[in-house]
């Protein structure tokens, strides 16, 4: 019994340490996915931060979307729906922090 739970210690001392995997969120994705040559990963996981703080998580969802299709974007600016009114609200919001936030990233 000792034997085994001194193999089992050694082998778990001498395992690499391996950080746990970083989950980025859905606008950093989209962002590193973008053809932007701003895009370096400083400032996509920037930008995503910032969402974090000020968008919910389907809001960051809806705001990825901008990234493959900017019509989306435009869409939403000139709906009439109170709804999407509201969310651009938030957006433009986020847009504003994030501005200052990255800048130089």
């Amino acid at each position: 019994m000792k034997q085994t739970l001194l193999a089992a210690m050694l082998v778990i001392l001498a395992a690499p340490l391996v950080p746990a995997p970083v989950s980025a969120g859905p606008l950093e994705t989209a962002c590193l996915r973008s053809d932007r040559a701003q895009a370096t990963r400083a400032m996509c996981r920037c930008i995503d931060s910032v969402a974090q703080s000020t968008l919910t998580r389907a809001e960051q969802r809806r705001a990825a979307t901008f990234f493959r299709d900017p019509q989306l974007a435009q869409d939403v600016r000139m709906s009439k729906s109170d709804r999407d009114n509201a969310f651009w609200a938030r957006y433009r919001a986020f847009g504003d922090v994030a501005e200052r936030s990255c800048a130089g990233r």
